[in-house]
């Protein structure tokens, strides 16, 4: 199992910037992949930015040259630094983390989807 840790997010004005971390704790073997979704009111749950194991990060259209992907590999966790915000970044930023884990009872490793529980960015006009 995996557990994921949210901090960050909050109320800010247009134009400015917010930082989010999520770090990963549990039985991790390897951690394939790590980053962010998120939801706004009404709307399905988008990927904003995840950082693969070989190193490349893929960002949403909306959010390039805005936001940036971080990741510390020693810590088992990102960073996602959000710079000139828009009202329309507006949602539920929840972390996302495919891990391969391991199995203790069994002595062999699975491969799962985790998520966080979720932290609100609201951007103010």
């Amino acid at each position: 199992q995996v557990q994921l840790v949210e901090s960050g997010g909050g109320l800010v004005q247009a134009g400015g910037s917010l930082r989010l971390s999520c770090a990963a704790s549990g039985s991790i073997f390897h951690i394939n992949a790590m980053g962010w979704y998120r939801q706004a009111p009404g709307k399905q749950r988008e990927p904003v930015a995840v950082i693969i194991s070989g190193g490349s990060t893929n960002y949403a259209d909306s959010v390039k040259g805005r936001f940036t992907l971080s990741r510390d590999n020693a810590k088992n966790t990102v960073y996602l630094q959000m710079n000139s915000l828009k009202p329309e970044d507006t949602a539920v930023y929840y972390c996302y983390v495919e891990a391969v884990t391991i199995v203790v009872v069994t002595t062999s490793l699975t491969r799962d989807d985790y998520w966080g529980q979720g932290t609100q960015v609201t951007v103010s006009s």
